[in-house]
């Protein structure tokens, strides 16, 4: 049976947290004509997924995508990864914290060969960016959480800073900054500050929604449009006139060019899969911010306010040497235990957690597919704590010992009636790491799998115009385009990535 045919000028590929940029930036001029293909249904009048508070009951859920993670001989075998599949991305299912890269993150990407991705050059487009940031409210400064920066700050002698991003640093202790409107505790995520504006008024904007895309449309080395299936069954070609725009994230974008014939020659044969383009980088480069949890049990409830429970955090730098922090923790005012119980560990009626994570991990891991259907989902194999020289697993010990220091420092201290997991019992180094990595999780970032690189960098996918080399009329832009990871929370670069490609776009050849 033919498909359907549609023809826009843009066909956008994921109405996430790049996408939606993307997407309203282009509509911004009347007679261009763009597509969204999003799998999930859209978040206007969603209060679980508006509302920021309710983020931990997103996960797992009908808005969560909820990919499995490969055998991990020296992690956790058990983590899932959370993508959401609702209007807005992941930026409608995280806790939105708002971070600036750093510096140090964008110089390093244009040392990867992402050339014009330096830190002058990406500076404006910060400040272009629509969303609400700003610090957590004074109303939602939970108590304990302020007693956490007060320890912090006096067991490790780093500065309090208020505003993450008003200038690049090192270390710190402070209230996150969030994107958020804190009189009602909404999110201002990507779809709320850019499509819900206009969705309604552009009529050359036109969202296609609980919509899959499945597999690209090429003609030779073109391509045309994009192959998707609508939520009633009904197959559609959608075509793009000028540019298909693959904005569907570090997991669904290179699974949709692994499943169009665009990927690794011979992994994608042996599946029976016909190569349409041998691009030996596509699932390659997977990153993550892997993390592991410390929980202590307090003496009582914490009191209720908060903007979305985990409101405040913490940055180090070990070596002198790193151009920026190497080891960063959250602050829970909950306790966090769903790896931990798995382990044998109880989970306290009251409690709070630290959760250090590793800023500039060092272990590499792929996306590959297992089989040629669609329908099933890629393997994702983080290889987490398989770096030569065990950096990884020893920034986690690190930072259950930085983080074992500011719980006995006052005031936060008073609060704590005694340390859950790993336990006051597990002291050494090669114990503490058997612990840091059986409890790992994620903090959800995965990155990289479509690296963006210099022209003689044969892993690299796309160009530093966000081009697939060796293909026309598309392009990548989203977390999977990452050379290296960011320092921070990644989705404020995530959005940079999506206005930095709108200019791209606007100024590119046709």
């Amino acid at each position: 049976m033919p498909d359907h045919t549609h023809a826009f000028d843009y066909v956008v590929v994921g109405g996430g947290t790049a996408g939606s940029v993307i997407a309203s930036r282009l509509t911004e001029n009347p007679d261009v004509t763009v597509a969204v293909i999003e799998g999930g249904p859209s978040d206007v009048g969603r209060e679980d997924v508006l509302t920021l508070r309710r983020w931990m009951g997103l996960l797992g859920g009908e808005l969560d995508y909820d990919y499995p993670t490969v055998e991990q001989p020296r992690g956790n075998s058990h983590i899932r990864h959370s993508r959401a599949r609702v209007l807005g991305g992941c930026s409608s299912h995280n806790t939105l914290i708002a971070f600036k890269p750093l510096p140090s993150d964008w110089d390093e990407w244009e040392a990867a060969g992402a050339k014009g991705w330096g830190s002058v050059q990406m500076e404006a487009y910060f400040a272009r960016l629509l969303n609400n940031i700003v610090p957590v409210d004074e109303k939602d400064r939970n108590a304990i959480a302020r007693d956490f920066v007060d320890a912090a700050q006096k067991a490790l002698g780093v500065p309090r800073i208020e505003g993450f991003n008003k200038k690049p640093f090192t270390e710190g202790v402070g209230f996150f900054d969030l994107a958020y409107h804190p009189e009602d505790n909404k999110r201002s995520s990507a779809s709320v500050a850019y499509l819900h504006p206009v969705m309604d008024e552009r009529a050359n904007l036109h969202l296609f929604l609980e919509t899959w895309a499945h597999r690209l449309d090429l003609d030779g080395t073109r391509v045309r449009g994009v192959h998707v299936r609508t939520k009633d069954g009904e197959e559609l070609l959608v075509r793009a006139r000028n540019e298909v725009l693959l904005c569907a994230g570090a997991i669904d974008s290179p699974r949709l060019l692994l499943h169009s014939g665009i990927g690794p020659g011979a992994d994608l044969e042996r599946l029976g899969i016909p190569v349409a383009h041998d691009l030996p980088g596509v699932g390659e480069n997977l990153l993550d911010h892997p993390e592991s949890v410390i929980v202590w049990e307090t003496h009582g409830p914490i009191p209720d306010n908060s903007a979305m429970d985990s409101d405040a955090g913490l940055f180090v730098r070990r070596d002198p040497e790193h151009p920026g922090p190497d080891l960063m923790f959250h602050f829970y005012q909950i306790p966090f235990t769903d790896n931990p119980e798995r382990l044998g560990y109880a989970r306290p009626p009251h409690g709070v957690s630290m959760t250090p994570n590793i800023p500039k991990p060092k272990s590499r891991g792929r996306l590959y597919l297992k089989s040629a259907d669609p329908a099933e989902k890629p393997a994702l194999d983080f290889r987490y704590f398989t770096d030569e020289d065990d950096y990884d697993a020893r920034t986690l010990v690190d930072g259950i010992r930085i983080a074992r220091e500011i719980a006995k420092t006052e005031p936060l201290a008073g609060w704590l009636k005694r340390e859950v997991c790993p336990g006051p019992h597990v002291t050494g180094d090669e114990e503490l790491s058997e612990y840091a990595r059986r409890a790992a999780h994620t903090v959800y970032h995965p990155a990289g799998t479509c690296k963006m690189g210099a022209p003689d960098d044969e892993l690299a996918v796309v160009d530093p115009e966000l081009k697939i080399r060796g293909l026309e009329g598309i392009r990548i832009a989203d977390a999977s385009v990452f050379p290296t990871m960011t320092a921070v929370n990644p989705m404020i670069a995530v959005l940079m990535v999506g206005e930095k490609a709108a200019e791209l776009i606007g100024g590119g050849a046709r």
